[in-house]
This record gives C-alpha cells, structure tokens and sequence, in this order.
C-alpha cells in the first residue's frame, strides 16, 4: 500500500500520496499515450513533445508515451525511443521543462515483440518468444498491416534484449527521469512472454506460469541494477482481450493472481493496472480491482475508462492509490484544475490523436484562469 500524506478533506483524486520514492501532490495520473510526434529520423523527441509534456505538468506524476528500448523494438511509426544519445537528449529537455514547473515525469519503457512487421526491420521478421502469429495489426510507414509468423527468440537474443532494457534505463537516468514503467500490457513483449497461446518455450522462459514470467522478473531485475526498485512500476492488463491469442480466461486471470503475489515481494514503486473493458462479458471493475488488491498488498494505479466520479469512488474504496488518465489528458491540459474548480471537461479530436504536429498535440487551450 502506498504512503498516504496528511492533507485537507477533500476529493480523493486530488490529495496527495507518494508511492515508493515518488511523491506525488495529487492522484491524478498521466497515463502513456502513444501520440506519434517523433516525426524524424532519430525517433528523437522534440520541442513539441516538451510542450505536450509541459502543459501537463500539473498531474501527479507524467508516465511518459511507451519508449523504443532498440530498433528491434520498434511496432509503430513516429514513436520516440530512448536507445541513442540523440533520443535520450530530446528526453533530458522534456524533462528539465516538466521539472521546470514542479512536474513529475517517469519514462516508460517499451518492446512490441511478434507484433511488430518486417517493413520496421528493414524486411526482418520481428521476433517473439515462439515462431506463433499474434494476429496483431502494426502501423508502418506504408499504413497498417498484419502481423506475420515472427522468429522465436534465441537464448542469447533474450538475453541482448534483457541488456537494452538495462541500457534504456541507463539513458532515462541520464535524461533525468523520475523513474521508469515497463510495459508489460496489452499484446506487447512482455505480455507475450506471459501468454500461454504466444510462448511455447521449453527452456527457463517458458512451460509453467512460473517460467512464462521470468522475462518479465529479468527485466525488473535488469532495470533495478540502475535504478532503485521504489522508482519502478510495471503496467499489467490481466484482463486484455484481443484476437485470438488474448482471452481473459479463468486461467489466464488465475495465472495473474499467482504473478501479482509474486511481485509483493519486488518492492516496486507501483502497479499500474488496467481493469476490464465495459460490456466484454467478464468482471466489472469495482470486482477486477477488489481481485487485484486481495493479491497484491503495494501501490496500485488504477486504469482505463474512469472518469473524476468512478476514479474518487475507487480511491474511497482504497481498491487503488491513484487513477490514471489518457484521453482526458488529450484535450484537458489542464485536467487536475479542471477537476478541482468544477470545469466541464473539452472534446478531443480524434482524427489529430496521431496526425503529427501542433494541432490536437499541444493547441488544446487551459480554461481561462487555470494554472
């Protein structure tokens, strides 16, 4: 459970609480939002992705858009990594402009794994944990395209990637991050590693549950050798389903419970965990979050779908520590002032979510007033 600070009676999502070594000064969360702005070469972020950042600066804590740990990793066009020095010094300017206004920003790391597609690897098949297809889809240069039959990770490649987490760690140290987040959810690497229908293995990754997860528990091990474990949180989506390969089955949320009780004992800044998509036929989400917390006894951040009512109604529940927020944040730079003075929440655009440039990026306006 995380720290709760004294503060005045006031709404949940609004007073503070410091997970692991993060002080936050409200519970309204940034979540990672992949807005593909990295329209050069590099991958480098920008000084727009400084003001994008900025302007939002007044949530709790900022989790950066999911970051390219290499090339390898590489599953969308226009996304930022954080494997070269070019790219970890656009980083260190996002975040002396967010610390610049008393904001808090941590980087999360990222690897799409089988459900990249060759035209990101110059005709390479991508590779996942076993020669299976994630019928995925990937954003390529020349629009989307299904994901093919990857190549099965080697051991020696696992342990290459393992070392990028390690060295993508390293830069966001340099960069001057507050701290790291592995994405571990949805269709990702991780995930994959973690899903029976994707990992096939036979050697120490694969063949129990326990094995499926060591990719995972390598990578936390990998990252907490540069950073220290209350600085780190993993983002986990038990409950993801998608295609054939993710079902949120009894067993696969069963094999959840079992990792998230492992994971107690990681000490870990926070999980940040998504509930149950609306009408999917599986637990709601006072149910998914109960379930949650019945296992794992640290911070939790609570995602998907809420709005300042459902996420205050989770916080007074003590089911989570803090809410994160995506779309809201795309329109509502100013969303923790606007939850605290009572102002109506703007529309976003959805045809600019990944159009590139200004517009529907950073000339979505405070209200009059806000800080």
């Amino acid at each position: 459970m995380s720290h709760q600070t004294s503060a005045p009676s006031t709404q949940p999502l609004l007073q503070p609480v410091q997970l692991g070594a993060l002080k936050l000064p409200n519970r309204v969360v940034m979540a990672p939002m992949t807005r593909a702005r990295a329209s050069n070469e590099e991958l480098a972020p920008t000084a727009l992705h400084a003001t994008y950042y900025t302007q939002r600066a007044g949530a709790g804590l900022i989790i950066s858009e999911g970051t390219w740990v290499s090339t390898d990793a590489i599953g969308f066009i226009n996304v930022p990594g954080i494997y070269t020095d070019a790219q970890t010094a656009g980083w260190t300017k996002v975040t002396e402009a967010v610390h610049s206004v008393g904001g808090r920003i941590v980087s999360q790391l990222g690897h799409v794994g089988a459900a990249s597609h060759p035209d990101h690897h110059g005709g390479r098949l991508p590779a996942g944990p076993s020669a299976i297809n994630p019928h995925e889809m990937s954003f390529t240069p020349d629009g989307p395209k299904d994901s093919l039959t990857p190549r099965a990770l080697s051991a020696a490649e696992i342990a290459t990637t393992i070392s990028t987490y390690r060295q993508a760690a390293a830069n966001a140290l340099r960069a001057g991050f507050d701290g790291l987040e592995i994405h571990a959810q949805v269709s990702h690497l991780v995930a994959q590693f973690l899903n029976p229908r994707l990992n096939q293995r036979t050697d120490a990754y694969g063949g129990s549950s326990e094995k499926r997860a060591q990719f995972l528990f390598d990578v936390v091990d990998a990252v907490s050798s540069v950073w220290g474990s209350d600085r780190i949180g993993i983002k986990l989506s038990p409950y993801w389903n998608h295609g054939p390969a993710f079902t949120a089955d009894a067993e696969t949320l069963d094999e959840y419970d079992q990792l998230l009780k492992r994971l107690n004992d990681s000490n870990l800044a926070y999980l940040h965990l998504l509930g149950p998509e609306p009408d999917t036929g599986t637990d709601d989400t006072l149910t998914a979050f109960t379930r949650y917390r019945a296992h794992y006894h640290g911070a939790v951040i609570a995602n998907l779908g809420f709005t300042q009512a459902s996420g205050n109604e989770i916080l007074e529940r003590q089911l989570a520590d803090a809410v994160s927020f995506g779309a809201p944040f795309i329109a509502n730079p100013d969303l923790v002032d606007r939850f605290t003075n009572g102002h109506p929440l703007a529309a976003d655009n959805r045809d600019t979510h990944f159009a590139g440039g200004a517009e529907g990026y950073t000339d979505y306006p405070a209200v009059t007033g806000s800080a």
